[in-house]
Order: structure tokens, then C-alpha cells, then sequence
């Protein structure tokens, strides 16, 4: 409640201090000096601003009310819900547009009305001589002092709801360990307060002066007033135009830098560590993009040496796997070689290339589970033994959904698990068939089979290639992928020719040498 109090403290010192400047201050200088009035008009023009005073700050006060309370109502509570603190801190960064709107609204129709009620009323009742345009001039004269007022007030508030700010975190992080933010969402732009507060800070001190000169200048003859308002509207106009010119160049010029470095953060935030911003500026702005930049090619340096460990991780575990295999040494790492290169032909993305390849390094990792009476038999394996085998896919699932986070390698379980199952609904484990069968699972499929047909076994040898693409396109459409068969059988068709072409040339150009000796 310490710093709720002290938070009201400041809201009211800071409004009472700039009401009494901007209303018994300048609105008292702006009367006094400027009318010509007798000790009896004075005092009447006085009692005026005092009623109209008390209107002001009771109209005021039942606005203030309505604001402050979600957050008089989160400082009495003495364990806040998420709603009410939420609540509460959303309310909080309000507070200075509030205030805007209360000096706009209540603060100046509630002052406003009564006095020019009353002023009218003083001049029908001969209490106060003074021509009726004037009323006009300082219903205007109002506006511009309450809009002073308004900025003023905006940007007082805006310091004195920090504090305030800080502690609902604060409140919220200890009891429910749940941060509070706006989470980028603009309640009012830069743009727009710099372009209001360039533009009365440049327009206010012209018109409140050709108000005053108007009045200081009323008794003169009419066609000399019309004369004067001709020069003084050119120099209005171009001091508004200057104002506004003015405000809008000086907005540009800080929304810019603004926005250059919010589509760089969206492109990190993208994983886009290759991002820079244009460090284009000469001001502070420069410090600001410099850092970013900086900050950008740690976070890359840090992504790439976090990527070299996973792989590093991946490729591990994989080779530990098959070690316990000799004869299948080097299964996995083929095995994700040939899968990238089917996932190439199939115009993967380098992000999906990028799972396929992991997945294909542990595709067999549930063979950890599996007795080595089992796996490294080198006979013919009884149906007990296989339906043992057939439960890898399966195991191989079930062991990386431990790794936490659970989504860290959600993307490649679909690949682990469907390795085995046939394009024909008959493989294992869950029969699926045809684009039923996930994506890494018919990639790896074809990757697996091909190397399994290629390398040599304890009581077999490796067959062909040649053969081993024959057999590949023969079970295209049955066991493997109708589709992405085919792209991997010709393109290692005319890989193997190459290389056959290039052994024969070396071998032609070895028996060429050994002839020239």
C-alpha cells in the first residue's frame, strides 16, 4: 500500500501544481493583464474562477475515481488473482492517457461552462463591462492552456506510473512466477506524441499572443482590427504550418530508427541470425543499432556453436549404436546421407532437411532395447525373435519422447516410428499405407533398404548397386514410395555411372602410364 499511496501522492501533487499554473497562473495573468478591469470587476472575475474551480476539480474527481479504482482495488487485495494484477498493470499504462482525457474532458467543460455561464450573466447584470466576443476569446484561450496542460500532464504521469509498474510485476513473478508485459502491443505511438507535442509547443505561445494582442487592441477602430487580424492570420498560419512541418520531420526522424530495428528483432525472433540493422544514424540512435548488431552476432555465434553441439549430439549417439554392430558400423550415417539426398530431390526446405537428417541418425536408436542374443544373431531369427526386432520403431519412439523439453524432437518422432511401414499397408508398426505413412518415414524407408541391400553382413555379402536400384524400383509403389523411388534410383544410376566412367578413365590413364615407362 506504501507505494499505491505514494503513487496517488504524486497524481495529485502533480495535477493540483499544474492546474493552479495553468488556470490561476496563466488563465490569471491572461485575464488580469490583459482586460482592463476595475477593482469590483476583479473581484468578480475572481469569485467566477474559484466556482468555476470547485465544478472543475468535483467533475475531475469522479473521473479519477473511475480510473484509479481496478487499481485501488488490486493494493487492498492482499493476494491478488492473475485477472485483477493483469488488470491492474494494463490500467497502469493507461494512467497518462487518462490523464489526457480528464484535463480534456471534465477538467476543462467542468471549468469551462460555469465561467462563461457566469460571465455572461455578469455582463447582462452590468457587473462586468466587457464586450461578449471576449468570452469567445477566452473560450479559445481555455483550449489552448488546457491543451499545454494536457501534454504536460501526459508526460508527468508517464514518469510517475513506473514505480507503480514495477511492483505488479513484481507481485506477479512472486506469486503466480508469471511475468507481466504488453507483449509489444502500442497504446500510444511515438509518432503521435512527439507530432502533438511539437505542434503545441510551437503553436501555443502565437495564438495565446494574438489573443491577448486582440483584446489589448479591441477599443481600436474597426477597419484598423481588420487589418491587424489580416498580418497577425499570415503570421499564424505560418507559424502553424512551421509547428506542424516541424513536428512531423522530428517524428520521422525517431520513428525510423524505431521501426528499422523492430523488423530486425521480428527477423531474429524468425531465427534469422544473418540480420542486421542499417546503422545509418549520427545520433544516440547509432549507440542503439551498434549494440543490436553486437548483441545479434553473439546470439549467432552462440546458435551456431549450439547447432555444432545437437549434430555433434546426433551423430554420437548414432555412431555409438551401431558400434555395437561392427557390421553394421556407419548403418546410420549412410543411412541419413541417403535420406538427405532424397529430401534434396524432393526440394525439401533446409529447415526439414534439417529434421529429416536427425531423424535418420537415430531411426534405429530402439534397437538399444533389444537383447544382443537378438540383435546380433547371425542366423535366421525365429517369429519370436523378429516380432522382438519389429518392436524397435516403437522403442526408438518411446526413448526420445523422454528428452525434455518434450517438443525439442517432436518433429522426428513420425520418422523413427514409420521407418519400416510398406507403401502397401503391410509393414510395421501400425500398417499404414500410401501419404498415411509420414513424410520422414517413406524418405528413410527407401534410404534404409538400400543401404541394409548394400552392405555386407556376417552371412551375407552386400549385393550390387546396379541390383540393389532394380529391387528399389520394382518395390516402387509397393513398399516404397511410388514417388520418391524413383528420383533416388536414377539419380544413383547416374552417380554410379559417373564413377564407373571415372575408374575406368583412371584405370586407362594408369595402364597409359605404366606403357610410357
Amino acid at each position: 500500500m506504501e507505494i499505491y499511496r505514494k503513487f496517488l501522492k504524486h497524481l495529485l501533487r502533480n495535477y493540483f501544481v499544474g492546474s493552479t499554473i495553468a488556470v490561476l497562473g496563466v488563465g490569471s495573468i491572461f485575464i488580469f493583464t490583459t482586460l482592463q478591469l476595475s477593482p469590483a470587476e476583479c473581484v468578480y472575475v475572481s469569485v467566477i474562477l474559484i466556482i468555476s474551480l470547485l465544478v472543475m476539480f468535483g467533475a475531475e474527481f469522479l473521473a479519477f475515481s473511475r480510473h484509479i479504482r481496478p487499481i485501488r482495488v488490486l493494493y487492498r487485495q492482499r493476494r491478488p488473482s492473475p485477472e485483477t494484477l493483469r488488470k491492474g498493470y494494463l490500467q497502469t499504462h493507461k494512467f497518462p492517457m487518462f490523464a489526457t482525457q480528464r484535463i480534456l474532458g471534465p477538467h476543462l467543460f467542468g471549468l469551462a461552462l460555469p465561467a462563461i455561464s457566469l460571465v455572461i450573466y455578469s455582463i447582462r447584470s452590468g457587473l462586468i463591462a466587457i464586450p461578449y466576443y471576449y468570452v469567445g476569446l477566452a473560450a479559445i484561450g481555455m483550449l489552448l492552456v488546457a491543451g499545454m496542460h494536457a501534454l504536460i500532464e501526459f508526460f508527468l504521469t508517464n514518469h510517475a506510473i513506473r514505480p507503480v509498474l514495477i511492483h505488479i510485476r513484481q507481485q506477479s513473478i512472486a506469486l503466480y512466477e508469471s511475468d507481466l508485459t504488453l507483449d509489444g502491443q502500442v497504446l500510444v505511438s511515438i509518432q503521435r506524441k512527439f507530432q502533438w507535442s511539437a505542434f503545441l509547443i510551437g503553436t501555443f505561445p502565437l495564438f495565446l499572443f494574438s489573443l491577448a494582442t486582440q483584446i489589448r487592441l479591441g477599443e481600436m477602430a474597426l477597419q484598423q482590427s481588420t487589418q491587424y487580424w489580416k498580418w497577425a492570420g499570415i503570421i499564424l498560419m505560418i507559424g502553424t504550418m512551421f509547428s506542424s512541418l516541424g513536428a512531423w520531420l522530428l517524428s520521422r526522424d525517431i520513428v525510423h530508427p524505431i521501426r528499422n530495428l523492430f523488423a530486425s528483432i521480428n527477423e531474429v525472433r524468425n531465427g534469422n541470425f544473418d540480420v542486421k540493422a542499417e546503422d545509418i544514424y549520427a545520433d544516440e540512435f547509432s549507440k542503439l543499432v551498434s549494440g543490436f548488431n553486437h548483441m545479434v552476432e553473439g546470439l549467432k555465434t552462440r546458435e551456431n556453436r549450439n547447432n555444432q553441439l545437437v549434430q555433434s549430439y546426433f551423430t554420437t549417439l548414432a555412431a555409438a549404436l551401431d558400434a555395437r554392430d561392427p557390421y553394421t558400423a556407419g548403418h546410420s550415417l549412410r543411412v541419413a546421407d541417403y535420406s538427405l539426398r532424397i529430401g534434396r530431390l524432393a526440394c525439401l526446405s533446409k529447415a526439414e532437411l534439417s529434421v529429416l537428417e536427425k531423424a535418420a541418425l537415430l531411426h534405429d536408436i530402439g534397437k538399444i532395447g533389444i537383447r544382443d542374443a537378438v540383435l546380433l544373431k547371425e542366423g535366421r531369427l525365429t517369429d519370436e525373435e523378429f516380432a522382438a526386432i519389429k518392436l524397435h520403431p516403437v522403442l526408438g519412439e518411446n526413448i526420445l519422447r523422454q528428452i525434455e523439453p518434450a517438443d525439442a524432437l517432436a518433429d522426428i518422432l513420425p520418422g523413427v516410428r514409420s521407418h519400416h511401414e510398406h507403401y502397401n499397408g503391410t509393414g510395421y508398426p501400425d500398417g499404414l499405407a500410401g501419404k498415411r505413412i509420414p513424410l520422414l518415414g517413406r524418405i528413410i524407408a527407401i534410404a534404409d533398404a538400400f543401404d541394409a541391400m548394400t552392405s555386407d553382413r556376417p552371412y551375407r555379402k552386400g549385393m550390387p548397386v546396379a541390383k540393389a536400384l532394380s529391387i528399389l524400383e520394382e518395390g516402387s509403389g509397393v513398399q516404397w514410395d511410388p514417388d520418391l523411388t524413383p528420383l533416388f534410383v536414377r539419380a544413383m544410376r547416374e552417380e554410379h555411372l559417373q564413377a564407373q566412367q571415372e575408374r575406368e578413365r583412371d584405370a586407362q590413364a594408369h595402364i597409359a602410364a605404366t606403357c610410357n615407362i
